[in-house]
């Protein structure tokens, strides 16, 4: 109960852990849900899981629930509908509140924040429709090659793809035009990659990701045991402190809150760019916000309970709503 207290709460809580939904990125939702739901429990807590779809949302009815951990990556979880959900109701919440989701989910949109606060991110276009215009060539000129694609509006590294031939990049936008409606065409950056995981308003440690692959995509993330996440990457002090610091700036432009993941590519001359910001980053095992607040001294149910404990802290009544979030929820 001391821990309980620490966090500002006076008593053992009623916890929906919310996974699952309808995204190409449900499974690892779900294996997220499910490590977020144990850590809790051995905190004490009363944790349920649920398994949340826009057409069957039963689970956030339940009068009981104190707090809603929202563990659920892509459409509909990460992208501001179910925020609204949880808001509509009253339910306080883990996490970004709509507007900040919604735009995070965006890589187009969040680009265009960055560049506007001075953080640099590779150039880019968006292609609605592929063809062979001489206008959408000129389009692809920004960018140039070698490229990456990937959709406007995915996560977990799903479906992205290295173009570095125009032919590679006809057949990866025919590809992804086929499964979305909006794909990003990026300048691929040479060099090293970082990520730098917020908490709260605390950046983490910085972590060097090596995939064994050509290119760090959701089988690197999720399925392969070579890929390398390394803490002693052999920065210096400037080059720490320049990705934190950048870490936490791309989280408040954001109008993110209570935890971020942003992502970077640092080129030969030490460059940093920033390539997209997480707002609910995967809790799995091999996910890295844990991994980096692991090296910060604070373990996985700690991280779990401050989430919960931010969450407590804010009430939703005066959040900002989103319109057109409310027809999700039922």
């Amino acid at each position: 109960m001391d821990e309980i207290r620490q966090h500002g709460m006076d008593r053992l809580l009623n916890i929906l852990v919310a996974a699952g939904g309808i995204s190409a990125e449900r499974e690892v939702s779900l294996a997220s849900g499910e490590a977020v739901a144990a850590a809790l429990a051995t905190r004490g807590h009363q944790v349920r899981l649920a398994d949340v779809h826009p057409l069957r949302l039963d689970a956030l009815d339940d009068p009981a629930i104190d707090v809603v951990f929202i563990a659920m990556h892509g459409a509909f979880g990460e992208d501001g509908a179910m925020q609204q959900c949880c808001q509509d109701r009253g339910l306080p919440y883990v996490g970004s509140g709509p507007h900040a989701s919604e735009l995070a989910m965006d890589k187009a949109a969040s680009k265009q924040v960055f560049r506007k606060a001075g953080l640099d991110t590779p150039d880019w276009v968006v292609i609605e429709e592929f063809n062979d215009t001489a206008r959408q060539a000129q389009m692809l000129r920004t960018p140039g090659l070698p490229c990456v694609l990937k959709p406007v509006d995915g996560g977990s590294s799903v479906d992205i793809v290295i173009a570095r031939t125009a032919d590679q990049r006809a057949e990866g936008l025919a590809c992804l035009l086929d499964k979305y409606s909006r794909a990003l065409v990026e300048r691929y950056v040479a060099g090293r990659e970082f990520t730098v995981g917020v908490l709260g308003e605390q950046a983490l440690p910085v972590m060097e990701i090596r995939p064994r692959r050509a290119f760090y995509d959701y089988t690197a993330k999720y399925e392969d045991d070579g890929t390398e996440y390394i803490l002693d990457h052999g920065l210096d002090d400037q080059a720490v402190g320049g990705l934190m610091a950048a870490a936490l700036a791309a989280h408040r432009v954001l109008g993110c809150r209570d935890m971020s993941r942003t992502d970077f590519r640092m080129d030969a001359g030490r460059r940093l760019w920033v390539l997209e910001t997480n707002t609910i980053p995967g809790f799995t095992g091999h996910s890295l916000l844990p991994k980096a607040a692991a090296a910060a001294g604070i373990d996985f149910p700690e991280v779990c309970q401050r989430l919960v404990a931010m969450a407590l802290q804010r009430r939703t009544a005066v959040e900002e709503t989103l319109p057109g979030r409310a027809r999700h929820c039922g």
